[in-house]
């Protein structure tokens, strides 16, 4: 036996935030960021919260796998902008779609979160811990960028995508992940600081920094990498491969990516010209678009892989 996803949803706040908005308010322009990175328009919350849509996707993804909430028994969340440190995510969307059977608890895997997420759950159900379980990845990235930052604060949008995974005899055929902590720093965002009677503080926010240079060269070598690891673990090849839905960082990496695998880009679906980079969120958002859109007939095989923040990375296998 192994996971299979049986149902997908997403949500994306209301308020559409274009590039030619960005340049009114900001030293840039359609021309520049589109032609570097490939988005057009990105979704950004004004009332929305990582809760918020993360309970949405999910009541999607229910609705799409015709399960109810009793039926949840996990409930795991990909994300680094939960709307507190404590309670997580996850429990935050047990209350609201109540799911009052499920453990729930939050992963911080950055751009991989969803795939870590995933893997998780999918672990605890071959253990036979767990039967049904909800996956989301969902951010609220906007609230951790400096809008000062040209070079990095066009680049991210906020959303939630969610899939409801089941244990079954088809599903995740093979998956692989990992971490490069020494690169870490690449991409970051720091915590608040030591404030306490022995140390203290000014309590400045911290704002997103990256090495854009240090992530490309990183993502172009390693999702390669690990998507060839996965087709050779599940004896297959990228002919065998409908799609390759990969976290929406940049457009040229996507293309780096097809043109090392050797795989027309047609095999790669876009999401990010209308949703920007959501890190976790990216990969079930794109995924639900493809499989509302009615592309994905049973049988057919697709890979997914998440890559960013850690440094991490990650690819599943999957039969549809």
């Amino acid at each position: 036996m192994t996971t299979r996803i049986i149902g997908t949803g997403r949500c994306l706040p209301e308020t559409v935030v274009t590039n030619d908005y960005l340049s009114t308010i900001m030293d840039t322009s359609d021309e520049w960021i589109s032609s570097r990175t490939g988005i057009k328009e990105r979704r950004i919350v004004k009332n929305e919260t990582t809760a918020s849509m993360s309970a949405e996707a999910a009541r999607q993804a229910m609705e799409d796998a015709g399960v109810t909430a009793e039926e949840i028994d996990l409930i795991i969340v990909g994300t680094l902008t939960g709307d507190y440190i404590t309670p997580s995510t996850a429990c935050e969307v047990q209350a609201a779609i109540g799911a009052v059977n499920a453990m729930a608890f939050d992963v911080n895997a950055a751009c991989t979160g969803f795939i870590v997420a995933l893997n998780t759950a999918h672990l605890y159900i071959q253990a036979g811990i767990y039967r049904t379980a909800l996956v989301i990845g969902a951010e609220t990235l906007s609230k951790i960028m400096d809008w000062n930052d040209r070079s990095t604060c066009v680049l991210f949008g906020d959303g939630a995508g969610a899939a409801i995974v089941r244990s079954n005899e088809k599903g995740i055929m093979s998956f692989v992940q990992g971490a490069d902590g020494a690169k870490g720093l690449s991409l970051a965002c720091k915590d608040r600081a030591n404030n306490n009677p022995l140390v203290q503080n000014p309590k400045d926010l911290n704002y997103t920094a990256m090495n854009g240079q240090e992530v490309y060269k990183f993502a172009v070598t390693k999702v390669p990498e690990c998507i060839h690891q996965v087709l050779e673990d599940a004896n297959l090849t990228t002919d065998d491969i409908k799609y390759f839905i990969l976290h929406q960082a940049n457009i040229r990496i996507i293309n780096s990516v097809a043109k090392r695998l050797k795989v027309s880009e047609d095999k790669f679906p876009i999401s990010l010209d209308h949703c920007g980079n959501v890190s976790a969120a990216s990969v079930p958002i794109l995924l639900d678009e493809v499989n509302k859109n009615g592309l994905l007939q049973k049988g057919d095989k697709i890979v997914i892989s998440g890559f960013g923040g850690g440094l991490t990375w990650g690819a599943d296998i999957i039969e549809w």
